[in-house]
């Protein structure tokens, strides 16, 4: 399978995870080629007419104000990947770096950027042949791109530092020329070209975001499986309310779980609740046998989770927007036969998209914590056993362990929730006097998404065995199967013993 660039073309983020999932080849067609080349003559044509451009004939960042002349350019673009190649830490994954370097060529075959074509199908070639950088996931500020972890990428281009291949870790001049590519030759901007733009944060938050999405329709359905799970009530999730209050992720949520829950007979009809109720009433005033209404976190799931909808769809919005973007400075339009000095590389779009991730994730999460506790204790469950210790309560504790994890987890994720995007510092002799951290936004939810798939885990492993007590052939058709999938990683709990393989399995294989 091949993923292919044409001019014009918008990538999807669907599209760059299963190029680099699946190992699918980059093939660029001719209009973006001619269109990378035309850019850089362009250059050529300025450099030749003596203007003086940045990253060309100047030094960069806080020497910003120096000259530097042409006959100097191969030696300042090394100086400049060698300089701020200092990301720090464990090596990202190689998914990670495909979907880094992969974004990187998708914003530069869009030929505005200005390096060579030979270069550009250069770093094409690295990417085909499996070659992956090791790039330390610490370290980028987000502005004036993600400089640290592409640099660590060109490096590897020109021969230098180190990278995987074929499960090996092995010098960048050794992986070129096993994989029978010639080093690239840096000329004037081309460095700049690399490292100065957006694609480090797009890589990671692309995948994340791709991820996330996935455990949010998979949570749709672990949600449906709780209402059964708790006895909860149905009419909440009648479209017809919904109407009235015009969100389009709430009205969505609604549908799917009234969809869902349509044939089940675990969850409960509110009139049914309504007819038991009213032939309790005499004319005291007394306890009812049951509620009208169920609690927040069965009933209010449509309005929490609609927002987490909206806000998933909006940062797939924004990232697509930055992937299909030319995010790096300055910037060689050839249709306007121009330089444009500019701060398209500046991260605050995909900063805030991730940190609104995160608090996404972090809603999703505080869902799921309370139902985990309604769960387990017997005096807000709808009869079941304390701690779904249906055998053997006292003796055995059942469930109780897990509640220990999850509120541990979401406490510690509600603590990390403060947004990066704010966290702006200064640097560079007060010429990158705002950034974005976008990369470091990108690898905490990365955080969270983990965070939030163990807590999500754990609700699904007490939702089967709530499903087991109450009797699981009332389950709906889909709910029946997410409870089948699972049951074929977790038993039923007749007896205590640690749970911790069972709950990375789910959270594996299911979330």
């Amino acid at each position: 399978m091949t993923f292919t660039l044409s001019v014009g073309q918008r990538v999807r983020l669907e599209d760059l995870e299963a190029a680099v999932r699946d190992g699918q080849h980059v093939v660029v067609d001719d209009g973006v080629r001619k269109r990378i080349h035309t850019s850089r003559q362009t250059l050529e044509h300025f450099v030749d007419d003596g203007r003086v451009i940045y990253g060309v004939n100047t030094s960069m960042g806080g020497f910003v104000d120096w000259l530097v002349p042409i006959s100097k350019a191969k030696q300042l673009q090394e100086n400049l990947i060698n300089a701020v190649a200092t990301n720090v830490g464990k090596h990202l994954d190689d998914t990670t770096v495909r979907a880094v370097i992969l974004s990187r060529i998708v914003s530069l075959a869009r030929g505005n950027s200005a390096i060579s074509l030979e270069n550009f199908e250069k770093l094409v070639a690295v990417y085909n042949s499996g070659i992956t950088p090791c790039v330390p996931e610490k370290g980028s500020l987000g502005t004036s791109g993600d400089l640290g972890p592409l640099a660590a990428i060109a490096l590897v281009c020109v021969g230098q530092w180190r990278a995987r291949l074929n499960g090996e870790t092995l010098p960048g001049a050794e992986a070129l020329r096993q994989a029978g590519i010639e080093p690239m030759t840096l000329s004037f901007k081309e460095g700049l070209a690399l490292i100065n733009g957006t694609s480090g944060m797009v890589g990671l938050g692309s995948l994340v975001h791709s991820a996330a999405r996935r455990l949010f329709d998979t949570y749709l359905l672990v949600s449906a499986l709780s209402v059964e799970g708790l006895s909860g009530m149905t009419k909440p999730f009648d479209p017809r309310v919904h109407e009235l209050k015009p969100h389009r992720g709430q009205r969505a949520v609604a549908a799917a779980l009234w969809n869902t829950l349509r044939d089940s007979k675990l969850a409960v009809d509110e009139h049914d609740t309504e007819k038991i109720l009213s032939g309790e009433m005499d004319s005291s005033t007394k306890a009812g046998s049951q509620a009208i209404e169920d609690a927040y976190s069965v009933r209010c799931t449509p309005q929490i989770l609609g927002p987490v909808l909206d806000s998933i769809t909006g940062i797939g919005n924004t990232l697509e927007d930055e992937l299909n973007s030319s995010n790096d400075n300055p910037l060689i339009v050839p249709d306007e036969d121009e330089v444009f000095h500019n701060g398209h590389f500046h991260g605050q779009y995909v900063s805030m998209a991730m940190d609104h991730l995160v608090i996404a994730l972090t809603t999703l999460m505080n869902l799921s914590n309370r139902r985990v506790d309604r769960y387990l204790d017997k005096s807000n469950s709808n009869g079941l056993p304390p701690f779904l210790c249906r055998e053997d309560p006292g003796l055995r504790l059942g469930l109780m362990g897990g509640q220990f994890m999850t509120a541990s987890i979401t406490a510690e994720t509600r603590a990390s929730a403060m947004p990066m995007s704010i966290q702006t510092l200064t640097s560079t002799a007060d010429f990158q006097d705002i950034v974005s951290f976008g990369f470091v936004a990108a690898r905490r939810a990365r955080e969270v998404l983990t965070n939030a798939k163990y807590v999500v885990a754990f609700e699904l492993l007490c939702a089967c065995q709530a499903v087991d007590i109450r009797g699981r052939e009332g389950l709906s058709p889909a709910t029946r199967q997410l409870y089948e999938r699972t049951r074929e990683l977790v038993p039923y709990f007749d007896h205590d013993e640690t749970i911790t393989d069972y709950i990375e399995a789910i959270a594996a294989e299911i979330l």
